[in-house]
């Protein structure tokens, strides 16, 4: 029997997914890409092969649009449940193969060993470690999966720094505005191999995590106070 996570990402395998990704990617990347997209640094940082994380901060749901739009490889993003309930998001969040991660359930370990497959299959995982969109466009608190993910598939990390979503459209926004105004710079690729025969512990993830997101901070021009436990 197929769990939730696997039959939503296995509808991006189906005839519809294929025709529905390709369509996204030939004429609605370029419409994005046109209408809201300043400025991309870094493409040469994207492996154009093998597994890694693609990581970055989240002020807006340009964030999602504007990667899939200008990244050459295809990404399995994890989703909140919001947007499977959605008549909009929906047949674009299921016919790309994003992961479902239901936010209020403590048990993840679904999701976290499909994110791993997808790893481990040489593809590409976009997290969001903020685990939602900014209120003030700055980066709060974040979680520490990035970290988990990378040292159980044992990849490398993609820091991504985006500026202006924030101002195209904002989480209390109902439309974006038309202002070209989206940049988003690839970091270099970070390897945490040193971590990867220790032992694991909340306070390693939550270090590592730190590392990530301060290097995501410098990309994007924000502010970001290192966490604790």
């Amino acid at each position: 029997m197929i769990n939730e996570p696997e039959l939503v990402i296995a509808k991006e395998k189906t005839a519809r997914g294929i025709i529905f990704y390709f369509f996204a990617k030939k004429f609605v990347a370029p419409i994005i890409k046109l209408i809201w997209i300043k400025k991309i640094f870094g493409l040469e940082n994207l492996p154009k092969s093998g597994p890694c994380v693609i990581t970055a901060n989240h002020q807006s749901y340009f964030d999602f649009l504007g990667l899939f739009s200008v990244l050459p490889r295809k990404i399995t993003f994890l989703a909140a449940e919001k947007f499977f309930t959605s008549r909009f998001w929906r047949p674009i969040i299921e016919y790309t193969g994003q992961i479902r991660v239901n936010r209020d359930s403590e048990d993840k370990k679904e999701v976290f060993d499909l994110g791993v497959k997808v790893l481990r299959d040489g593809r590409v995982l976009g997290i969001f470690p903020q685990g939602t969109r900014s209120r003030s466009g700055e980066i709060e608190k974040t979680f520490t999966g990035v970290a988990r993910f990378a040292l159980a598939a044992r990849v490398p990390v993609i820091p991504v720094g985006i500026k202006g979503a924030y101002e195209i459209m904002p989480p209390q926004a109902k439309k974006p505005k038309l202002k070209k105004n989206l940049e988003i710079i690839i970091g270099k690729p970070m390897d945490f191999g040193k971590y990867y025969e220790v032992e694991k512990t909340p306070e390693l993830y939550r270090r590592i995590t730190n590392e990530i997101i301060l290097e995501i901070a410098r990309l994007a021009d924000k502010k970001y106070v290192e966490e604790n436990l």
